[in-house]
């Protein structure tokens, strides 16, 4: 019968054509977490490595990605996703509290799920680093989220009476810089200390970013 082919839509296996497509994606973007966030990393890596390390084709994986680097944007805007959700969920669990307790359940849960993986940290802070245009563009539009995130719980402690008021653009880009830079160090073993510590930290830079020196809540 003349036309052409079509992809299979039935079940097979129990399974359907979409529940195998996504089950490879998975797979590769498994395969994809080991070898960038372990040995050979992103740059020593081949799509027949990562293609055999998920125990599939190189033609299966060009029926899921066009490169390496889409699986390496792929699972460091999972990683983020994942971050970003954590941090929410802080945020969530202590809604009307004040934002020293706001801003540390926050932050206890993002470090909490970016360092559980060492292979994570390093994708989302190494790897991903100076690959290509397009990746740079994504990091930068990532953390550029990051500073909004920060800006809108500051703004509203600020109308909460609870920060000092002013435009906290660059105060938030900095801060984000210093969580990537001692986290990255303190998971690269320069920094000695235990997580709560470097939490601890961070809180501490935020709280001080918040309520500089001589500014009361009176004067707000």
């Amino acid at each position: 019968m003349a036309g052409r082919l079509r992809a299979p839509t039935g079940r097979y296996g129990g399974r359907t054509a979409e529940e195998r497509k996504t089950e490879r994606r998975e797979r590769f973007l498994d395969a994809g977490l080991r070898m960038f966030g372990e040995a050979p990393g992103y740059h020593g890596t081949t799509v027949a490595r990562l293609s055999e390390t998920a125990g599939l084709s190189t033609r299966q994986f060009y029926e899921e990605f066009h490169s390496l680097e889409d699986v390496l944007a792929a699972l460091h805007l999972r990683i983020n996703d994942r971050a970003e959700e954590a941090a929410l969920s802080g945020l969530a669990a202590t809604e009307g509290r004040p934002v020293a307790e706001r801003v540390t359940a926050a932050f206890r849960a993002y470090a909490a799920d970016v360092t559980a993986d060492p292979r994570r940290m390093r994708v989302t802070f190494v790897e991903i680093v100076g690959v290509s245009p397009r990746l740079e563009r994504q990091r930068l539009t990532r953390r550029a989220r990051w500073v909004a995130f920060i800006r809108a719980e500051a703004d509203a402690a600020v109308q909460r009476g609870e920060a000092a008021p002013r435009d906290y653009r660059v105060a938030a880009a900095a801060f984000i810089g210093s969580v990537n830079g001692l986290l990255h160090d303190w998971n690269a073993g320069w920094v000695e200390a235990g997580l709560d510590e470097v939490v601890e930290e961070l809180v501490g830079l935020l709280l001080g970013i918040l309520r500089p020196a001589g500014w009361c809540p009176d004067e707000h």
